[in-house]
């Protein structure tokens, strides 16, 4: 974990890479507050607010990383208890083909994304296979993402990169992730929380406890937020210029499945 310092000041984090010459205050911020789990849809409707793409835009990007992916995702109101947020609604093509590792590099190599974006897409994803090939026994290269799974995957985490590279934020951070006991229904049948994959990529993670039962936060999100440089702690000191409430697919018996994005200019420490 990585120490804010006194309320949330950004001393100690990694160098901030948006124009090193700028004033700390004029640096921008990015910051998720995940109160009960986060996920690669909660993300996906956060930095597409965040980012202020229109439409076509989006559209255009979805298609330049894979044409499959044209009209697959839109930005719904969603309410939970009252409170009204953002999801993003995701509706994917079947498919039945499994991807390797290799063939989805490729694809990435060959999208219309832009190098740093096709860059971290590539990075992110083999951390992923590598902490699936850790779980399962095997080399990174033989683990296979199926069907759905595989172009949800490359929704996900392709699409996710390129508009945090639009964003580029200075400093990148995010509270400690909410961790639940409990189990969860997979294609593996029933397993303990949090996931396999999860627990290979925790390390180096800030977590706390969340009361709920099962997962709350999913390998995907969790491959992302390492690859993109998350420091995890307090809010930061910053002068929020955009914010939003973002929901995830699931549902907690009495607690929203919420997280809170913002984004705005970094704050002088007092």
């Amino acid at each position: 974990m990585n120490d804010h310092g006194p309320r949330g000041c950004l001393h100690g984090h990694a160098p901030i890479q948006a124009d090193a010459k700028a004033p700390l205050h004029e640096k921008s911020v990015l910051t998720i507050r995940s109160h009960s789990g986060l996920s690669g849809d909660m993300m996906l409707a956060g930095l597409i607010i965040m980012s202020g793409i229109g439409k076509e835009e989006l559209e255009a990007l979805l298609k330049a990383i894979m044409p499959e992916l044209d009209g697959t995702i839109r930005l719904v109101r969603k309410d939970i208890g009252g409170i009204g947020g953002w999801h993003a609604h995701v509706g994917l093509p079947s498919q039945h083909a499994h991807r390797t590792l290799a063939d989805i590099l490729e694809m990435i190599a060959a999208s219309g994304m832009d190098e740093r974006s096709r860059g971290l897409a590539a990075d992110a994803f083999t951390l992923l296979a590598r902490a699936e090939g850790a779980v399962h026994g095997m080399p990174k290269e033989d683990i296979h993402f199926h069907e759905v799974g595989a172009l949800d995957s490359i929704l996900d985490i392709c699409l996710n990169c390129a508009l945090f590279v639009r964003l580029d934020p200075g400093a990148f951070i995010v509270s400690p992730l909410p961790m639940a006991d409990g189990h969860i229904h997979c294609a593996h049948g029933i397993i303990p929380s949090p996931a396999p994959a999860v627990l290979e990529l925790l390390d180096g993670v800030a977590v706390r406890p969340f009361a709920g039962s099962g997962e709350t936060v999913t390998p995907t999100a969790l491959a992302l937020l390492k690859t993109l440089g998350a420091q995890f702690g307090p809010w930061p000191s910053m002068k929020v210029e955009k914010h939003a409430l973002v929901y995830g697919t699931r549902a907690f018996d009495g607690v929203a499945n919420g997280a809170v994005f913002a984004i705005g200019q970094a704050l002088p420490c007092r």
